[in-house]
């Protein structure tokens, strides 16, 4: 029997300092994100695919390459193995006859927020946190709040007034002590980061904890495990923070490592909104890293991030898997979630609607290939987000009838 984590160290991606995974560790000194490393070479002679028959299906199934060392620590609302549908007349409508949808909606916390919250809240509760705060566009105060009240770790979140309500609404479910700023999640990170500061506190900003990342990168295990351990072709993921191509890539490589995927790995494709592309920018410049976005705003709240501080993360899965970058309009971005609903039954978040409106131009500008299996994230459940649909619904009184239709 072995270990259930396999948990090794913690290095700089930027400048390459080890770390323990013993106590709390936030950034590394030169500023760089922190990633979790696992004894990969001991977990291949005791881990394949066949040790993964039977077991819950959940995230934790794959435990051995999580962060938490000891299984009572393990804090779990069911989060994970979200289904991976086929989107047949979506697809058909955009020319990618193998279009794929992996339903993040469909998580504890309504996003695939779920995923970073069960992870790096289990992994804080390991290491004795009480005590944290963060800042966010929404979904991730509202799964972080939740896993803390589950937890019994206090939560203190900043998030923008105009972040979705019922996001709020779940922080003040849980018990979080919940600020609003007249501002961006930029704000937000700064006002956490006094509170940090002044108080000592733990952070739990994007990044500024290595663990979230870990959650995150499941979505990856589990396609590659969905699709019996064969790649697609390309994967399209919303982007803000970017903290979920990150993993994904980061779980790939691991599993490749592992000796259960081989060959190339699927093409990354980070997708922004016009209105906030800091990282589209920057891949169109080539650069390594991104500059602030000044004055962004888009629909897709949850991809309203002007600057994230694992960019240059971000840039590097994308340049090393001959990914790409691209924005999309507000127009592109509510069209499309109103035709997942009617073609296919799925009211997506705008964020996942964004995401496939990217899928739909690489496609038609050939970037997409004939017959390439495509996966696009959907990030969270429609519900979330009512603003986004509106229409113009008749008003019956008590023993009217409805009125015939006109085809």
């Amino acid at each position: 029997m072995g270990q259930y984590s396999y948990l090794s160290h913690l290095e700089c991606p930027k400048c390459g300092l080890i770390y323990h995974t013993t106590g709390v560790q936030q950034l590394c000194t030169c500023g760089s994100p922190l990633n979790a490393r696992y004894d990969l070479d001991s977990l291949k002679k005791v881990w394949n695919p066949e040790s993964l028959l039977g077991r819950e299906m959940n995230l934790w199934r794959y435990h051995e390459l999580l962060p938490v060392r000891e299984p009572e620590h393990v804090i779990t609302l069911g989060e994970g193995m979200t289904p991976l549908l086929r989107m047949p007349s979506l697809g058909m409508d955009m020319a990618i006859p193998q279009l794929y949808m992996k339903d993040e909606g469909l998580t504890p916390s309504g996003s695939f927020k779920s995923r970073g919250a069960a992870v790096g809240i289990s992994k804080a509760k390991e290491l004795g946190v009480s005590k944290f705060a963060m800042p966010t566009n929404g979904n991730a105060g509202a799964a972080w709040s939740l896993y803390a009240a589950r937890a019994g770790i206090q939560a203190t979140i900043v998030m923008p007034v105009d972040a979705p309500l019922i996001t709020r609404n779940e922080c003040i479910a849980a018990g979080a002590d919940l600020y609003l700023v007249n501002g961006l999640i930029s704000d937000a990170g700064k006002i956490v980061a006094d509170k940090v500061r002044s108080e000592g506190i733990y952070d739990a900003s994007t990044l500024k904890e290595p663990y979230r990342i870990e959650g995150k990168k499941t979505m990856g295990l589990e396609i590659a495990e969905q699709l019996g351990w064969q790649m697609p072709d390309v994967i399209l993921y919303p982007t803000g923070g970017g903290v979920g191509l990150i993993g994904i890539f980061k779980g790939l490589l691991e599993l490749q490592e592992l000796g259960f995927i081989t060959g190339r790995l699927p093409k990354l494709v980070a997708v922004q909104a016009a209105g906030c592309a800091p990282i589209v920018k920057a891949w169109e410049q080539n650069a390594s890293e991104s500059e602030f976005w000044s004055d962004s705003e888009t629909i897709a709240f949850g991809i309203n991030v002007p600057k994230a501080i694992g960019d240059f993360l971000v840039l590097d899965a994308i340049y090393e898997t001959d990914g790409a970058a691209i924005a999309v309009t507000e127009e592109e971005i509510l069209s499309e979630q109103r035709l997942s609903a009617r073609l296919e039954g799925s009211f997506i978040c705008p964020e996942g609607a964004a995401a496939f409106a990217a899928a739909r131009i690489l496609r038609a500008n050939g970037w997409i290939q004939d017959n390439e299996k495509v996966i696009v994230l959907n990030t969270g459940t429609g519900i979330k987000y009512p603003e986004t649909i509106s229409g113009d619904v008749p008003l019956l009184n008590p023993g009217d009838t409805i009125p015939k239709a006109l085809t």
